[in-house]
């Protein structure tokens, strides 16, 4: 009889650890593009190691002030996406969680920082060489949150035929107004990198930053375009980004863009974004089956 326990208790114990995925933390991409190395996480599904199979892909964007780390530290990314995939609620799907900096995912103003260009031209192509990836938009998504949610929107918008689903949480989405009225010591060490040193006024909206304004995007590019991707935006009511995340809702009723907007009960942290990314496993997961 305690012979049977213990084959028992061995046997249940390697059960629990099969479903587990596999998180590789801080491995390095080296970057043409950039002039460096550039770091990412990456989450395997439990079956990656003992099968063959290629698998859709999620791209799972950090936040200003946070890097690769982020979402498995203090998202439990992985344990999230462990629990939905044996619940039969996501598909198996790998996660890819590159180091974003404080770039906002988009190319600086002055070009030494061409993060939208590495992005698109090294590190999708690099990630979906390396590992087994179904490297069809059908079975490729986006998501990210705060600034993450904003190089979500900027990827998927610039980019449409690349993704099928995007789904940005808290985005960094400011209204021209917001823009103008933010006080100089914000702008130095949240935007300036990206469009420019020491500008006030109406000069911060100048052509760079139009060029990467999600709401000058979503007004001025083919409505038809940004149809090809299918949306989930979720923002908290007491985040101090809901104005232009409404914004942005609005204005994609206006063109009449499909889209899932989520208004929930928190703020901007990270137990609302934990609260959210089983949801994003759900909405993406309906991209990667077949109809």
């Amino acid at each position: 009889m305690k012979h049977t326990c213990i084959v028992l208790f061995v046997f249940l114990s390697l059960t629990a650890l099969a479903q587990k995925g596999t998180v590789k933390e801080s491995l390095t991409i080296p970057s043409t593009i950039l002039g460096k190395d550039v770091k990412y996480n990456i989450y395997l599904p439990a079956d990656y190691q003992a099968s063959n199979r290629s698998y859709p892909i999620l791209y799972l964007l950090h936040g200003f002030g946070d890097d690769e780390t982020g979402w498995v530290q203090f998202g439990e990314a992985n344990s999230i996406a462990d629990r939905m995939i044996e619940n039969g609620e996501a598909a198996p799907m790998i996660i890819a969680m590159p180091d974003g900096g404080v770039t906002g995912y988009v190319n600086s103003f002055d070009g030494k920082v061409r993060y939208e260009d590495f992005f698109i031209n090294e590190f999708i192509p690099y990630i979906e060489s390396h590992y087994r990836v179904r490297n069809q938009k059908r079975y490729r998504a986006i998501a990210g949150l705060s600034m993450g949610g904003y190089g979500t929107l900027i990827m998927s918008t610039k980019h449409p035929d690349l993704f099928a689903a995007a789904a940005p949480l808290s985005a960094g989405v400011r209204t021209d107004d917001e823009v103008l009225a933010m006080p100089d010591a914000q702008w130095a060490s949240s935007y300036a990198q990206r469009y420019g040193s020491n500008l006030v006024g109406a000069a911060r909206l100048n052509a760079h930053y139009q060029k990467n304004s999600i709401l000058k995007i979503v007004e001025t590019a083919n409505p038809d375009e940004i149809k090809k991707v299918r949306y989930y935006i979720d923002c908290g009511d007491d985040d101090f980004l809901i104005k232009g995340n409404m914004a942005l809702h609005a204005l994609m009723i206006d063109k009449k863009i499909p889209h899932e907007f989520r208004v929930r009960q928190g703020g901007h942290t990270w137990t609302y974004w934990r609260t959210a990314l089983p949801e994003v496993l759900k909405f993406v997961s309906e991209s990667f089956h077949q109809k």
